[in-house]
């Protein structure tokens, strides 16, 4: 663990030194760019209006993760077990897909209010479209001599469903969990720029309101690091609960 983290370390230090280093160069006021210590300092001031905050993204977050991935899944399922469904509903989904997320955010603050309600919702709504994708990529995708195989034996739709092609299918669909854990905050966040009194979008946009960019900085890391803490879930879970799974 230590050695895989190790190459991320010494990205973030000569990050952070490039950072400091380009404050020493230009000297920018602190409202626009502050400095890597300026944001230390400002979790300092406030660790616990921080971690509260914190504490209701990460609920958002993870609430969305689990119901977008639950609903990609069994859409992914659904289109391939029953085939009308899915030509009738995939045009559908790709409509959807192209709406940009700030286009449905204050719609669903409108419809489900200020509370958590609409930010699990928006966070759900983004993970729900790379998890369906890889998902429904990967079923389709099983060898069609593997197909032909199993139609000379008794095995029905559903049979062949579940036993080839489903098993064949989870290494797309963890490539769908991975690419969509890191955008697990940023529905929730995005959910909370519109319209929000709690979370760490709404510590973002008051602080921005009154220039406190060290502040801003300092919710940016937090957000950062919860984006690396979930991909890391991710990839530490998935080999264990699908180990046929196992990438090299």
């Amino acid at each position: 663990m230590t050695a895989a983290l190790a190459p991320a370390l010494r990205t973030i230090l000569v990050l952070l030194l490039a950072w400091q280093g380009a404050i020493w160069l230009f000297q920018p006021p602190r409202y626009i760019l502050p400095s890597p210590f300026d944001v230390a300092l400002a979790f300092q001031r406030q660790p616990g209006f921080l971690f509260g905050h914190s504490l209701t993204t990460i609920a958002e977050m993870a609430l969305g993760f689990v119901l977008g991935s639950a609903f990609g899944a069994l859409t992914a399922l659904a289109i391939v077990a029953l085939p009308r469904f899915g030509r009738l509903i995939w045009p559908v989904l790709l409509v959807l897909q192209s709406f940009p997320v700030f286009v449905i955010a204050p719609l669903l603050v409108v419809w489900f209010g200020f509370g958590m309600g609409s930010k699990v919702i928006m966070a759900t709504i983004i993970i729900f479209f790379p998890v369906a994708s890889a998902f429904t990529d990967g079923l389709r995708r099983t060898d069609p001599e593997l197909i032909d195989a199993t139609a000379l034996t008794s095995a029905t739709h559903w049979q062949t469903l579940r036993y080839v092609r489903l098993p064949l299918a989870m290494p797309a669909l963890l490539t769908g969990l991975r690419v969509a854990a890191p955008l697990a905050p940023l529905g929730a966040v995005i959910g909370e720029w519109v319209g929000a009194s709690a979370g760490l979008g709404f510590v973002m946009v008051q602080a921005n309101a009154r220039m406190q960019t060290d502040t801003v900085f300092a919710a940016m890391t937090v957000l950062a690091v919860l984006s690396l803490v979930l991909r890391h879930l991710v990839d530490a879970l998935g080999p264990r609960l699908l180990p046929w799974a196992s990438e090299p």
